[in-house]
């Protein structure tokens, strides 16, 4: 099934500013989900990251909805009085009648409006409510499904204040709901039942279907046509949770996905083809560090070399200096996050590194929350070694530089014979005593529950990489998320990132891929596939992702085993850069930031509620869409200076110096020549942008958005391309 490029999949300019004249002051914005104000997993960070761009394009007409849990409020919310007349009235009508809804603003960047809804108070009405769930909609939710039920409550109230706000607005605004996930997909289906005045968006981040199905080891991509969705869904007893979904869908005026690959999966398994891909970006500025991002990795680096000195404490037997860090992190799916290929590789790896007689030690962390009781003994234990020794070196630093002191002061040379007495070196003696182990390093930082059934302990066990004196690859699995506050690894997870070499994310499901995107604007090079959406976004927009530090992985046309192969080719092909190599791949990588800034990705919602608004209110709204052309769209080119990939470019010499200067590079020379590479070509027609009109109440028809062709002079965004090189610059390549 080739990706085919799509309106739902223009790039960054085909999504030009809209100069249109929306009245933003008679519309209003709010955006539901369950992870407002809850943090579960990615829904959490979409929406926080984007809160800020869309809090400054609504004011104060957008706002958020999610459920109320009384912990969360504590730390992230505060609650204060709705200062929209016709929310506060909807608000006392709900909580009048036995409800309990909050009103306050969110604790981030923008400090969005949210109303947070206790779906607890009123869950007496619970079997009512799925009775007419049953009646109007045909779908049944089991007694025992707990995560449904929730579904339904919260569905069911978010309704009820949407309809109880339109009731009690006397301005009559255009209201625009965007439904993010099945567990609000309920509030939207009864939008559509009770014929509310809202214009739906329904946002889909992954398919239930998709992410049980490939949890159980199909064949997932290649059978996507055959699938028997009802009896599929049915054997995994989510039935009812797949209705849920599938209503939402197919009820909403628009519908949104946010990758072309999970648009290819909604269009099977949720029977219809998305509007609109809508990719997840990051608050860009959050991550910047402007010309310090190369210094913030040395210094995260330092912190990650002394954990590494206490776990390995009687084993350190590789230089540090010649070490890189590599890491996976995310939810524990051993094969949805290709975890499974990550290990594989690297034993494939090891073996490459010890047969070449690489000085180079590869240390990859495993970074995936599992069922523990507490830390591993002896890795608390190193690390309290390592404090020791450095008390005891510094100790012995602090006399040495006394009686140094005291004898220059007389003008005497100092007998070294005489610096270090007797106690001195018993001390020595003790502390390299202290550093003695007969065992391995170990594996895991902690004590796992489940230790002879876990996957990725046991695969380690089959692929034999033990940390010893002998392998080139060290494997350390910290299933925990990271914390500042550990006594064991105290870095948060933006600091750990900073300070690895490569991030690997091999996934075989992965609807975006925030991993993958957090090491981009951090500057780290990372290994994604082309399976995720995040992978699907980068080979769209760049030529040579590798040049950039993105590394496509093939799991889509490649049996597993090549997939291995392709990675530990990956792998190996990193560990033999030397650093200056890597310094000018990481500069490169950093430059894609833009690239997944919400200011720009941002349009693409902006694009998908203008649609909603043309659907829901056609006598006010309408839309011409346009077919995309050949031409659209836009691809970095490779960098323009030499060496064009650091994969290419190493010396055909096996030995070599790190510190080489027979290569010119010129930093701010090649940043500028990637801007001016990237610039905006001169644009003659609109192509597959849709026109948007905003029909006047006497009937006639406004443009509200005309084309702007005017070449930029200054790029300043990944949509300002033009370059009268950038045909032969694709030639040349």
């Amino acid at each position: 099934m080739p990706l085919a490029r799509s309106l739902s999949v223009t790039s960054l300019t085909g999504l030009e500013d809209w100069d249109d004249d929306l009245d933003l002051e008679n519309s209003i914005l709010f955006e539901v989900a369950w992870e407002v104000a809850n943090k579960v997993g990615g829904i959490y960070t979409v929406i926080q990251t984007k809160a800020k761009i869309t809090t400054d394009e609504w004011g104060e007409n957008y706002f958020l909805i999610g459920p109320y849990f009384e912990n969360n409020v504590r730390t992230q919310v505060e609650l204060i009085e709705p200062p929209n007349p016709a929310i506060k009235r909807a608000l006392d009508s709900m909580n009048s009648k036995g409800c309990k809804v909050y009103f306050g603003r969110w604790l981030i960047e923008g400090s969005p409006y949210v109303i947070l809804i206790d779906i607890a108070a009123t869950a007496w009405n619970l079997d009512q409510w799925k009775t007419e769930l049953w009646d109007s909609c045909a779908i049944g939710i089991p007694w025992y499904d707990r995560e449904a039920n929730d579904a339904v409550l919260f569905g069911f109230l978010t309704a009820w204040f949407l309809g109880e706000f339109a009731a009690q607005s006397e301005e009559k605004p255009y209201i625009i709901a965007q439904f993010h996930e099945w567990l609000s997909g309920i509030g939207l289906c009864l939008c559509r039942v009770r014929k509310l005045p809202v214009a739906t968006i329904f946002t889909t981040h992954a398919t239930l279907l998709g992410r049980y199905l490939c949890a159980g080891s199909v064949d997932f991509y290649n059978k996507l046509q055959s699938f028997n969705v009802d009896k599929e869904a049915g054997d995994r007893q989510i039935y009812h949770r797949y209705c849920m979904e599938r209503a939402a869908v197919q009820c909403s005026h628009v519908f949104t996905t946010v990758s072309q690959i999970t648009a290819i999966e909604a269009e099977h398994l949720l029977k219809r083809k998305p509007d609109i891909v809508t990719p997840n970006g990051l608050n860009v500025k959050k991550f910047s560090a402007m010309h310090e991002f190369q210094n913030l990795h040395a210094q995260s680096k330092g912190r990650i070399q002394e954990f590494i000195r206490g776990h390995f404490y009687g084993h350190l037997d590789f230089n540090l200096d010649k070490s890189l860090f590599f890491f996976i992190a995310g939810r524990y799916e051993f094969s949805n996050k290709g975890a499974d290929v990550f290990l594989e590789a690297l034993a494939r790896l090891n073996y490459l590194l010890r047969v070449n007689h690489s000085d180079t030690t590869i240390v990859a962390f495993f970074i995936m929350p599992a069922r523990t009781n507490n830390f591993n003994v002896e890795t608390l234990k190193g690390q309290a070694v390592r404090k020791q020794l450095w008390d005891t070196a510094n100790t012995i630093k602090e006399k040495f530089g006394k009686k140094l002191y005291e004898s220059l002061l007389v003008g005497n040379l100092p007998d070294m014979n005489k610096m270090l007495d007797k106690e001195d070196f018993t001390m020595l003696k003790r502390a390299i005593f202290a550093t003695q182990r007969h065992s391995f390093p170990p594996i895991c930082t902690h004590n796992m529950l489940d230790d002879s059934t876990d996957a990725i302990l046991n695969t380690i066990r089959r692929i034999g990489l033990f940390n010893s004196s002998s392998d080139r690859v060290k494997v350390i699995f910290h299933p925990e998320f990271l914390s500042s506050t550990s006594p064991l690894l105290p870095m948060d997870y933006e600091e750990f990132v900073r300070g690895c070499h490569l991030g690997v994310f091999p996934s075989y499901y992965e609807p975006w891929g925030y991993t993958p995107a957090e090491c981009t604007v951090m500057g780290i090079p990372s290994v994604s596939t082309n399976l995720s959406g995040f992978g699907c976004f980068m080979e769209e927009h760049i030529a040579d992702p590798t040049a950039y530090g993105i590394y496509i992985l093939d799991r889509r046309f490649r049996s597993v085993d090549d997939s291995c192969t392709q990675l530990t080719s990956f792998l190996y092909s990193f560990s033999q850069q030397t650093r200056r190599q890597r310094i000018i791949q990481r500069n490169r990588t950093e430059r894609l930031s833009d690239l997944l800034d919400w200011k720009y990705l941002g349009r693409y919602y902006m694009y998908a509620r203008h649609m909603a608004l043309a659907k829901a209110f056609p006598d006010n709204f309408t839309y011409e869409p346009h077919e995309p052309t050949a031409a659209q769209g836009f691809r970095y080119p490779r960098p323009a200076s030499v060496p064009p990939s650091p994969s290419l470019s190493r010396h055909s010499s096996p030995h070599h110096s790190e510190t080489e200067d027979d290569e010119r590079y010129d930093e701010e020379e090649e940043a500028e020549k990637d801007r001016q590479n990237i610039k905006q070509p001169p644009v003659t027609s609109v192509g597959s942008i849709p026109e948007w009109h905003r029909r006047s109440k006497k009937g006639s028809i406004d443009a509200t958005n005309s084309s702007n062709n005017s070449t930029p002079t200054n790029p300043s965004s990944p949509s300002d391309l033009s370059s009268p090189t950038s045909s032969l610059i694709e030639e040349r390549n």
